[in-house]
């Protein structure tokens, strides 16, 4: 059941208005949300209502629940059912469902006993038949009955049969779907533009889809052509014309034409984030660019990724920090070393927990 909106206190005097007119009502209510809009919601012997910023009730208190405005309505709860109101307190939608979600792009999920489907803002139902549904993604919406999943669009007609195990979201105007344990891709369309015959999926990146058949994998293009053959024992995502792979328990890059760009020598290799990825190798960490080159040597007992310009760094059971040209900013000599907030870290050293700013410097309980 959608979850209750939590009602929290109002801190008085977080601004002048809302000071001015808690003092007011305050006393009437036993508890008053912020305003948000020029509403509010107050609680009173367990059932809730709006109030505007004058004070006056813009609906009763009588809710046993009343939900957040999204696409200008709101759920309330009356009597075990859901319906919705508009900001001026009046019922836009009836309350009568058994089940509801807050509106997105026009559209909610209400339920009727125990079946699912959607209400626009105008209160029409869209076929509410299913077992399950869920959210609308690139104009159509999963949707199960029997056990079986499909495609509805925007109007509730079913525009992809319901004959899948399992499907995905669209996503760049493709979705996974599942049948009898094996996977494939379809368009909006409903076409399949491969056959479901693969172990495991990815989804599309880059025009690319990495895909696993009998134990290994490759990647196809939009079209369902397998353009890199079947050889790594695991394939990630193509991000800026790159993608991770795993061979002979090694890891590396390859670009769009399986050509390695950054050898798969690696024990470990991170994702990459603005250019830069964590590697392993022989134990060993560091961390390199997206051409391969080293910019933190790969001799280190732990790296992690770059903040606000720093990266931490272990060797010999020590902790520091250095920049991007690997030059130490904060010497590699603390048993523990947290980026903590504000530019600040958390250090320990010799048994004391202080912290430092990123030049190194003590600025809270110096030892």
């Amino acid at each position: 059941m959608k979850k209750l909106l939590i009602i929290t206190v109002l801190l008085f005097g977080m601004n002048s208005f809302g000071q001015e007119v808690s003092e007011n009502i305050r006393k009437k209510y036993d508890y008053i949300n912020e305003f948000d809009e020029g509403l509010a919601v107050v609680s009173l012997n367990e059932k809730y209502g709006l109030i505007d910023i004058t004070g006056k009730e813009v609906t009763p208190v009588k809710y046993d629940g009343l939900g957040s405005f999204s696409d200008g309505l709101a759920m309330v709860k009356l009597n075990d059912k859901w319906g919705f109101i508009d900001k001026n307190g009046k019922i836009m939608i009836p309350i009568k469902y058994d089940f509801a979600n807050d509106f997105i792009n026009g559209l909610a999920e209400v339920g009727l006993y125990d079946k699912r489907g959607y209400i626009n803002k105008k209160g029409k139902e869209l076929s509410i038949k299913y077992d399950v549904v869920q959210l609308f993604s690139e104009g159509l919406a999963v949707v199960f009955l029997n056990y079986k999943c499909g495609f509805i669009d925007e109007t509730g007609k079913e525009v992809i049969p319901l004959k899948y195990d399992i499907a995905t979201d669209f996503e760049e105007g493709f979705a996974v779907v599942i049948l009898n344990e094996k996977y494939g891709f379809i368009n909006k369309t409903g076409k399949e533009i491969t056959s479901l015959k693969y172990d495991y999926v990815n989804l599309f990146s880059e025009g690319f889809a990495a895909v696993q058949l009998n134990d290994k994998w490759g990647f196809i293009d939009e079209n369902g052509n397998e353009v890199i053959r079947f050889k790594y024992e695991n394939a990630f995502y193509f991000i800026k014309g790159i993608a991770k792979v795993e061979l002979n328990g090694k890891q590396g890059y390859i670009n769009k034409t399986d050509n390695e760009v950054i050898p798969i020598k690696y024990d470990f290799a991170g994702d990459f984030n603005k250019g830069l990825a964590v590697v392993s190798l022989n134990g060993k960490w560091g961390i390199i660019d997206e051409l391969g080159k080293e910019v933190i040597s790969v001799k280190y007992k732990y790296v992690e990724e770059f903040t606000d310009g720093l990266a931490k760094v272990g060797l010999n059971d020590k902790w520091g920090f250095v920049n991007i040209t690997e030059n130490i900013v904060i010497p590699i000599k603390y048993d523990q070393a947290t980026i903590i907030y504000d530019g600040r870290i958390k250090v320990k050293l010799n048994g004391k927990e202080f912290e430092i700013n990123m030049k190194g410097e003590c600025v809270k309980n110096c030892p």
